[in-house]
């Protein structure tokens, strides 16, 4: 089993607060919102293929709260990735939260983090998507756990806020395996971490 962490990313690597203002404002971030401008049918579809081909989804609790408050009741609309999102297991680290949880196919991961995450990639199953959550993201970085990175490069800096790529002056290869280059001047970008 794969882990991909998907992330949408301001040109200075920020991931906070991408879907709408207000929705992480930590640290005094006020540019909530900067990925909805960019959004068109290349990378509508792309998230669609890529959502619909997940077998699981790992989330952070921020991100995993602010998912079930809008997938199991989403529009019409958007019902091929309400689908894939309310159906498919989902797992959720977290230190406060407790079961039963209330978004359908939703477990919380309990314990040391890097041990629940290594034992979910031991699955026969297909591949487990995370999702935003940029500390968590973060640490399987650092832990050697994500085998491949898939980052919507958005044309907008946003001058600081929450990043996913771990300090501590470690050297980490990638491979470029897929690009393209959406209307509004997004990078999708996949990369292979070194041996994966």
């Amino acid at each position: 089993m794969k882990l991909i962490a998907d992330e949408w990313m301001t040109l200075d690597g920020v991931v906070q607060a991408p879907g709408y203002d207000g929705e992480d404002s930590d640290g005094g971030f006020r540019h909530g919102g900067w990925h909805m401008r960019h959004i068109d049918d290349i990378s509508t579809d792309w998230v669609t293929r890529t959502t619909v081909e997940t077998s699981a989804f790992l989330f952070g609790r921020r991100t995993y709260e602010i998912f079930a408050s809008f997938w199991p009741t989403a529009p019409e609309a958007l019902a091929t990735l309400a689908e894939a999102l309310n159906n498919r297991p989902k797992y959720v680290v977290s230190t406060t939260l407790t079961e039963p949880l209330a978004w359908q196919n939703s477990t919380v991961l309990h314990g040391d983090v890097v041990k629940a995450v290594t034992s979910l990639k031991q699955d026969d199953g297909g591949d487990i998507h995370v999702v935003g959550s940029s500390q968590l993201t973060r640490t399987l970085i650092e832990n050697d756990l994500v085998d491949e990175l898939r980052l919507f490069i958005e044309p907008v800096l946003v001058g600081g806020g929450k990043g996913i790529f771990p300090g501590g002056g470690t050297l980490r290869q990638l491979r470029l395996t897929g690009s393209q280059v959406t209307t509004t001047g997004v990078i999708i970008a996949t990369y292979a971490m070194a041996g994966a």
